[in-house]
């Protein structure tokens, strides 16, 4: 004859209030990744931070708490300040770092815009320091992959660093002319020669202008003035401003500064054309980006 055994359940009580309050630091394991993670921003310098803030008002959440937060959303792949709020009040590891403290997710969005949009590059590379003196990295190898993303900007917004520098020089040699045929026809001649290898800075030229504008011409030499400085100094300032955003690149989108024109892996005209984009570059070691 079969006798069932009897089934033992342990006891459930949902809200159950208990007398002794227990720490979350038992539910914790010693090798997780978000002990490693508190232990390195406890580390971090935050003075940058903290004089992004004027002071005043009611209190403000500890940005060493938002930090860490931060830090481990980005490394469980979550980047929505929704969903990184979300997780501070259902994610034990999230409570962990937080103390329990349940902030909202525009207070993350505003901290993350505010406070850490000029000091994160230096907080990353205090990572990385801190990283290689805990042993946990070392630069002595290091694995580097990059790709090339388009970017949405249009294809026809481009600017090229060679026909910039091509028309800036045009401009000059022009500029340099009207000047040394003014500078004949007054009486003030005495002013030194421009040198033709010396690029004419637009700031410069403007004082110059001004300089000339004191002294007696005539008709002819007062157009050739205003001309300089209507038409001319603008176009040869806006030369130099394309010229800085260039900087080492030979291009840009005027829509997305950020964007250099580039051939692409996928070329659908078979044409070698080029397009906007970014050439992403990543390096790693031991898992750590």
């Amino acid at each position: 004859m079969y006798m069932s055994r009897r089934v033992t359940i342990k006891e459930y009580s949902q809200g159950q209030s208990v007398l002794f309050l227990e720490s979350m630091e038992a539910y914790i394991a010693p090798d997780a990744l978000v002990r490693l993670i508190s232990a390195i921003v406890d580390q971090l310098d935050l003075t940058s931070v903290m004089e992004s803030y004027t002071g005043g008002g009611c209190s403000c959440y500890s940005p060493r708490m938002l930090l860490k937060v931060l830090f481990y959303g980005y490394l469980n792949n979550l980047y929505s300040c929704r969903k990184i709020a979300r997780a501070m009040e259902e994610n034990i590891h999230f409570m962990w770092l937080s103390g329990k403290q349940f902030s909202k997710y525009n207070t993350i969005n505003n901290f993350r815009s505010l406070h850490l949009k000029d000091t994160v590059n230096d907080l990353f590379t205090q990572v990385v320091i801190l990283l290689v003196e805990m042993d946990y990295l070392s630069l002595r190898e290091q694995y580097i992959d990059g790709t090339k993303l388009e970017s949405r900007a249009n294809k026809y917004t481009f600017v090229w660093k060679k026909s910039v520098e091509k028309n800036k020089a045009k401009l000059e040699t022009k500029i340099r002319s009207i000047l040394q045929e003014i500078e004949t026809g007054i009486a003030s001649d005495n002013l030194p020669d421009d040198d033709p290898s010396t690029p004419i800075d637009s700031e410069e030229l403007l004082e110059r202008v001004a300089q000339m504008n004191r002294e007696n011409k005539s008709r002819k030499e007062q157009k050739q003035l205003d001309e300089i400085t209507n038409k001319f100094i603008p176009k040869l300032a806006e030369y130099e401003q394309k010229l800085s955003v260039c900087g080492e690149r030979n291009s840009y989108s005027k829509t997305d500064p950020d964007a250099t024109f580039m051939r692409m892996k996928e070329d659908a005209m078979k044409n070698g054309q080029t397009k906007p984009g970014y050439n992403l570059q990543i390096s790693t070691a031991k898992q750590f980006i």
